[in-house]
Protein backbone atom coordinates (compact mmCIF):
# COMPACT_ATOMS: atom_id res chain seq x y z
CA UNK A 1 0.00 0.00 0.00
CA UNK A 2 2.77 2.24 0.54
CA UNK A 3 4.45 1.60 -2.69
CA UNK A 4 1.37 2.05 -4.14
CA UNK A 5 0.97 5.65 -2.38
CA UNK A 6 4.48 6.83 -2.73
CA UNK A 7 4.32 5.83 -6.74
CA UNK A 8 1.42 7.84 -7.22
CA UNK A 9 2.88 10.98 -5.46
CA UNK A 10 6.38 10.62 -7.35
CA UNK A 11 4.27 10.19 -10.92
CA UNK A 12 3.35 14.19 -10.36
CA UNK A 13 6.06 15.95 -12.32
CA UNK A 14 4.39 19.16 -12.61
CA UNK A 15 1.37 21.44 -13.58
CA UNK A 16 -1.23 20.48 -15.97
CA UNK A 17 -1.99 22.61 -18.97
CA UNK A 18 -5.86 22.92 -17.34
CA UNK A 19 -3.94 24.24 -14.22
CA UNK A 20 -1.81 26.51 -16.28
CA UNK A 21 -4.57 28.17 -17.81
CA UNK A 22 -6.46 28.61 -14.82
CA UNK A 23 -4.03 30.52 -13.46
CA UNK A 24 -3.06 32.48 -16.23
CA UNK A 25 -6.73 33.45 -16.06
CA UNK A 26 -6.80 34.35 -12.76
CA UNK A 27 -3.95 37.10 -13.26
CA UNK A 28 -5.72 38.52 -15.73
CA UNK A 29 -8.80 38.73 -14.34
CA UNK A 30 -7.05 40.50 -11.31
CA UNK A 31 -5.13 42.86 -13.94
CA UNK A 32 -8.01 43.83 -15.40
CA UNK A 33 -9.30 45.06 -11.97
CA UNK A 34 -6.18 46.94 -10.97
CA UNK A 35 -4.98 48.82 -13.92
CA UNK A 36 -8.07 50.79 -14.01
CA UNK A 37 -7.60 51.83 -10.27
CA UNK A 38 -4.19 52.94 -10.52
CA UNK A 39 -5.24 54.77 -12.99
CA UNK A 40 -7.51 56.50 -11.07
CA UNK A 41 -5.10 57.38 -8.26
CA UNK A 42 -2.86 58.47 -10.48
CA UNK A 43 -5.24 61.18 -11.62
CA UNK A 44 -6.51 61.98 -8.32
CA UNK A 45 -3.14 62.56 -7.06
CA UNK A 46 -2.07 65.00 -9.68
CA UNK A 47 -5.17 66.95 -9.31
CA UNK A 48 -4.63 67.33 -5.88
CA UNK A 49 -1.47 68.63 -6.19
CA UNK A 50 -2.44 71.03 -8.47
CA UNK A 51 -5.16 72.18 -5.73
CA UNK A 52 -2.09 72.20 -3.44
CA UNK A 53 -0.05 74.54 -6.02
CA UNK A 54 -3.59 77.01 -6.07
CA UNK A 55 -3.57 77.07 -2.12
CA UNK A 56 0.58 77.80 -2.24
CA UNK A 57 -0.16 80.71 -4.73
CA UNK A 58 -3.60 82.16 -2.47
CA UNK A 59 -0.95 81.84 0.49
CA UNK A 60 1.95 83.93 -1.43
CA UNK A 61 -0.99 86.47 -2.95
CA UNK A 62 -1.50 87.34 1.00
CA UNK A 63 1.93 88.15 1.68
CA UNK A 64 2.52 89.62 -1.46
CA UNK A 65 -0.46 91.82 -0.71
CA UNK A 66 0.66 92.38 3.12
CA UNK A 67 4.06 93.38 1.13
CA UNK A 68 2.43 96.00 -0.91
CA UNK A 69 3.32 94.50 -4.20
CA UNK A 70 0.08 93.75 -5.65
CA UNK A 71 -2.42 96.36 -7.18
CA UNK A 72 -5.26 97.74 -5.22
CA UNK A 73 -8.49 99.07 -6.93
CA UNK A 74 -11.15 100.11 -4.37
CA UNK A 75 -12.16 97.15 -2.06
CA UNK A 76 -10.07 94.49 -4.60
CA UNK A 77 -6.43 93.87 -4.86
CA UNK A 78 -5.31 91.75 -7.97
CA UNK A 79 -1.76 89.85 -7.99
CA UNK A 80 -0.89 88.66 -11.16
CA UNK A 81 1.65 85.95 -11.79
CA UNK A 82 4.36 88.38 -12.09
CA UNK A 83 3.30 89.87 -8.91
CA UNK A 84 3.90 86.93 -7.22
CA UNK A 85 6.80 85.03 -8.57
CA UNK A 86 9.01 86.11 -5.26
CA UNK A 87 6.38 84.86 -3.00
CA UNK A 88 5.45 81.60 -4.67
CA UNK A 89 7.45 78.87 -5.73
CA UNK A 90 5.42 75.69 -6.87
CA UNK A 91 5.97 72.30 -8.41
CA UNK A 92 3.82 72.03 -10.68
CA UNK A 93 2.58 73.83 -13.41
CA UNK A 94 4.54 77.20 -13.43
CA UNK A 95 2.46 80.72 -13.18
CA UNK A 96 1.60 82.75 -16.29
CA UNK A 97 2.88 86.33 -15.43
CA UNK A 98 -0.41 88.26 -16.80
CA UNK A 99 -2.99 85.23 -17.43
CA UNK A 100 -2.47 83.90 -13.73
CA UNK A 101 -3.87 86.26 -10.97
CA UNK A 102 -5.02 86.34 -7.25
CA UNK A 103 -7.79 88.49 -6.72
CA UNK A 104 -8.61 89.73 -2.61
CA UNK A 105 -12.35 91.16 -2.35
CA UNK A 106 -13.48 92.26 0.75
CA UNK A 107 -17.27 93.18 1.24
CA UNK A 108 -18.61 95.60 3.03
CA UNK A 109 -19.83 93.56 5.93
CA UNK A 110 -15.49 93.21 6.62
CA UNK A 111 -15.56 89.76 5.07
CA UNK A 112 -12.48 88.78 2.70
CA UNK A 113 -12.29 86.79 -0.08
CA UNK A 114 -9.72 85.60 -2.65
CA UNK A 115 -10.21 84.01 -6.13
CA UNK A 116 -7.39 82.44 -7.73
CA UNK A 117 -7.10 82.18 -12.24
CA UNK A 118 -4.96 79.80 -12.63
CA UNK A 119 -4.10 77.72 -15.84
CA UNK A 120 -3.45 74.80 -14.63
CA UNK A 121 -7.13 74.31 -12.75
CA UNK A 122 -8.49 73.21 -16.62
CA UNK A 123 -6.21 70.18 -16.07
CA UNK A 124 -8.47 68.76 -12.70
CA UNK A 125 -9.90 65.36 -13.75
CA UNK A 126 -13.87 65.49 -13.26
CA UNK A 127 -14.31 64.45 -9.90
CA UNK A 128 -12.63 67.37 -8.62
CA UNK A 129 -13.62 69.92 -11.26
CA UNK A 130 -17.22 68.88 -10.26
CA UNK A 131 -16.39 69.69 -6.30
CA UNK A 132 -15.07 72.77 -7.12
CA UNK A 133 -17.36 74.27 -9.35
CA UNK A 134 -20.75 72.16 -9.92
CA UNK A 135 -21.57 70.24 -12.97
CA UNK A 136 -17.96 71.27 -14.26
CA UNK A 137 -16.03 68.51 -16.37
CA UNK A 138 -12.22 68.00 -17.22
CA UNK A 139 -10.95 71.33 -18.71
CA UNK A 140 -14.24 73.28 -17.38
CA UNK A 141 -12.42 75.29 -15.07
CA UNK A 142 -10.20 78.36 -14.65
CA UNK A 143 -10.57 79.70 -11.94
CA UNK A 144 -11.83 79.06 -7.77
CA UNK A 145 -12.23 80.89 -4.88
CA UNK A 146 -10.16 79.96 -1.69
CA UNK A 147 -13.46 78.59 -0.08
CA UNK A 148 -13.85 76.26 -2.76
CA UNK A 149 -10.25 74.78 -2.94
CA UNK A 150 -10.13 74.68 0.87
CA UNK A 151 -13.52 72.41 1.22
CA UNK A 152 -12.39 70.19 -2.05
CA UNK A 153 -9.84 69.30 0.15
CA UNK A 154 -10.40 69.10 3.48
CA UNK A 155 -9.90 72.17 5.30
CA UNK A 156 -13.37 73.26 5.98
Amino acid sequence: MRNLLNKKLNNEKGMTLIELLAVIVILAIIALIAIPAIGNIISNSKSKAILADATTIISGAKTAIADGSCTESGKTTTCTGENLKDFVEISGTPLDDTKDTVVKTKADDGTVSYKITYSALKELNDKYSNLVETGKKKGGITAATQKQISTVMGNK
